[in-house]
C-alpha cells in the first residue's frame, strides 16, 4: 500500500527515466516499425506505444484526481522518433503537476471504475499505471531484441554479468 504522495512521486521519476532509458535507445530503424501482423492494438508501431505510454499516465492521473477515465491531454507529436522522448518527458511533467499537492487522502480515496460499479483506491490506481506502463515498455523491448537491437539491461547488468559472480557469491556462503 503507498501511503505517501511524495514517495510515490519519487517512486515514478525513477521509473520515468527507465521508460526514458528503453525509448532512447532504439535504433533509427525503429521510427516507423511495426508488427508484421495483428491488428488495433496488435498492430501498434513503436510510435504509438510510445504515444499511448505518454497519454496513458495522464488518463490514470485524471481518474485519480477525480475528473473520469478520460483521455484529456493532447500528447506532443510522437509521428517521428525525435518526438518520442519530449512526449514522454512532457506527460512526466503533466502528471506531477496534477497530483502534486493533491490530499494525502486521495491516495485512500475510492474511485469508480470506467466499466463496472467496482471501485479502487487512488493508490491502487497508481499501481494500474505502472503495471500498464511495464507492458508497454517490455514490449517495445521485446520488439527490440526480436529485431536484434540491444535492449538496456534494467539494473545494468545482463543474466550472463550476474552467471559470472554466481561462484564468488557460493564462497561467501550467499547459498
Amino acid at each position: 500500500m503507498i501511503t505517501d504522495l511524495e514517495m510515490l512521486l519519487r517512486y515514478f521519476d525513477r521509473f520515468h527515466q527507465r521508460t526514458v532509458r528503453d525509448v532512447a535507445a532504439l535504433p533509427s530503424a525503429a521510427e516507423f516499425w511495426r508488427p508484421a501482423r495483428g491488428e488495433g492494438e496488435k498492430a501498434w508501431s513503436i510510435a504509438e506505444i510510445v504515444n499511448h505510454i505518454a497519454e496513458s499516465r495522464l488518463y490514470f492521473a485524471s481518474a485519480y484526481c477525480g475528473r473520469g477515465w478520460l483521455y484529456d491531454w493532447p500528447v506532443p507529436s510522437t509521428e517521428r522518433q525525435s518526438g518520442w522522448v519530449p512526449a514522454i518527458e512532457a506527460s512526466a511533467a503533466e502528471f506531477r503537476r496534477r497530483l502534486e499537492g493533491s490530499p494525502p487522502e486521495w491516495l485512500q480515496r475510492r474511485v469508480r471504475m470506467i466499466d463496472t460499479d467496482g471501485m479502487l483506491s487512488g493508490w491502487r490506481i497508481m499501481m494500474m499505471l505502472f503495471e500498464h506502463e511495464v507492458h508497454h515498455r517490455s514490449q517495445i523491448d521485446t520488439y527490440a531484441g526480436l529485431e536484434g537491437w540491444d535492449v538496456p539491461h534494467i539494473y545494468g547488468r545482463s543474466r550472463e554479468s550476474i552467471d559470472d559472480l554466481q561462484e564468488e557469491q557460493r564462497r561467501r556462503g550467499g547459498g
